[in-house]
């Protein structure tokens, strides 16, 4: 065991003890439920969430100061989590299913409804999940507790779905350089957190597709924790990014991604088996949807997707990876992009803009003329 999985330990054994005593004070704040994003198909899906005491956020603001940002990521830490409570989901035809929250306070459900909920929202269905019963020592928080899960299902009109990182990818962390990230992940909010230039236009182009309807369906795959959720959720929101499922990491200890020469650690091992495992599940979800991959060159997103093209030859159209400046971390994905055109004809572009990214990708035809122009429009704007 890594020092970094120790410690991690350590702190949520040490947070359970605190949950558990201030549960029997009476001093633990009122539940709240947490439900995430998630996806599926019309015959299975999956829901996400995570029971908590509620952390006391206000709504993010465009003018919060750092200081006050800061108290917030404080209180998304600081969580306190609510194990082996029972959760129901209520389905359509009266069906309900149930699950147990885990000592992270998450649950996690495979579902084969009989039908869908309605749609509430073009592609998104919603899901009533419920608390339907606490562990004794929380009886006292009982009450309605409640949320709804949208879930993603694509249309059979979707011409390939997109997969994408997060970090330096779509918003700005600097996530090569430790005290940078830090300063940007601890003192910013969803309105403070800078998109890269071109990403919504890019983005939002390739959703509408050829088709010109928002069909086509976009994942995020990353290693922030669950405990960034609603920053980074928001932040898709205001900035006009196509919202998708956010698949996270339950870790609370992630390490920064690292730069050229630095020796991998643990926590690289983690990164690469948190994205892998969730790009195959989602592979494997729509075995026959073609997919656009996009991430950066400052980990191992290329080695990542380079792995999937090896495991899901023929489902992967095109990798489009960010160059972020390190000429040495260029040297290593080179080499890994010769690779993929040599043995499976699989495209994988290092970008220095997403305009560059628009101008391929339009020469493929995944996207529109327009679509095109929209993107050399928001990079002459940014």
């Amino acid at each position: 065991m890594n020092i970094g999985q120790w410690v991690s330990d350590a702190l949520e054994w040490a947070d359970t003890r605190i949950t558990r005593a201030a549960a029997r004070l009476g001093r633990l704040r009122p539940l709240h439920l947490d439900v995430y994003r998630s996806y599926g198909t019309p015959h299975r899906f999956y829901l996400k969430g995570r029971l908590l005491a509620d952390r006391g956020l206000t709504p993010q603001t465009e003018a919060d100061s750092p200081w006050r940002n800061f108290q917030a990521m404080y209180r998304r830490f600081n969580s306190r989590e609510i194990p082996k409570a029972q959760i129901v989901v209520e389905l359509p035809g009266g069906l309900d299913a149930y699950a147990t929250t885990d000592k992270g306070g998450y649950y996690t459900l495979a579902l084969d409804p009989p039908q869908l909920p309605t749609p509430t929202d073009y592609l998104w269905h919603p899901v009533p999940v419920q608390v339907s019963r606490l562990p004794k020592r929380f009886r006292g928080l009982d009450g309605t507790i409640k949320g709804t899960a949208q879930v993603l299902i694509p249309p059979a009109t979707a011409e390939f779905g997109v997969i994408s990182d997060l970090d330096d990818t779509v918003i700005v962390t600097r996530a090569t350089h430790i005290l940078r990230m830090l300063r940007t992940v601890l003192f910013r909010n969803a309105h403070s957190h800078e998109p890269l230039s071109g990403v919504a236009a890019f983005y939002q182009a390739l959703q509408l597709g050829l088709s010109g309807r928002p069909d086509n369906p976009f994942f995020y795959v990353s290693s922030s924790p669950w405990n960034l959720y609603d920053v980074l959720e928001d932040f898709l929101r205001l900035r006009g990014i196509p919202l998708g499922p956010l698949l996270l990491r339950d870790s609370l200890l992630s390490g920064p991604k690292r730069g050229p020469g630095d020796v991998s650690s643990g926590n690289d091992s983690l990164h690469h088996g948190h994205k892998l495992k969730e790009i195959k599940q989602l592979l494997d979800t729509y075995p026959h949807l073609p997919f656009i991959l996009l991430g950066d060159s400052g980990q191992h997103d290329a080695d990542i997707y380079a792995e999937v093209v090896r495991q899901r030859p023929g489902q992967v159209k095109v990798i489009y990876i960010r160059d972020v400046g390190l000429p040495a971390r260029l040297e290593v994905v080179t080499p890994v992009a010769q690779a993929l055109q040599h043995e499976f004809k699989v495209e994988m572009l290092v970008v220095p803009d997403f305009l560059t990214a628009a101008r391929h990708a339009t020469g493929l035809g995944l996207i529109t003329a327009e679509g095109l122009a929209g993107v050399e429009a928001a990079s002459r704007e940014q």
